[in-house]
């Protein structure tokens, strides 16, 4: 789906702002932070102000257009919405990205089974040594 057609599915106005916003995070295969897409955009020349990306970011969370996602350090980062629940498993060398299918499904049906317990939410952190990484690293 295109931006504009996104925004107006959403209600929203059309701005160049979140336009840029979206198709910044449509092309990026990982999550980015405010300051990531503001520098995107100044490399693109892309007059937008880093404050105006904050607030879209915030008006498209409100809306669940993407998702935010914070890591170790605190920072909060961006993802377009995929059509099903998924989380994240994140190089601790490189910090390379890879986006996975959420195995709640399984899990909780084995908690709900042990404890009669039925999960409402849930809060998984994958880290790990991606494959290229532990390959220049074995050398």
């Amino acid at each position: 789906m295109e931006s504009k057609d996104l925004l107006k599915e959403k209600k929203l106005k059309i701005t160049t702002a979140r336009i840029e916003t979206l198709n910044i995070l449509s092309q990026s295969e990982n999550t980015l932070c405010a300051e990531d897409i503001y520098h995107i955009c100044l490399k693109n020349s892309i007059d937008i102000n880093l404050s105006t990306i904050y607030r879209t970011l915030d008006l498209f969370c409100e809306k669940e257009i993407i998702e935010k996602i914070i890591s170790n350090d605190k920072v909060f980062s961006y993802k377009l919405k995929s059509l099903t629940h998924r989380h994240y498993l994140k190089c601790d060398i490189c910090h390379r990205e890879v986006e996975i299918q959420c195995p709640m499904l399984q899990i909780a049906e084995t908690v709900e089974h042990a404890t009669g317990f039925t999960l409402t939410e849930h809060n998984l952190k994958l880290k790990g040594i991606c494959p290229e990484c532990k390959n220049k690293y074995k050398k």
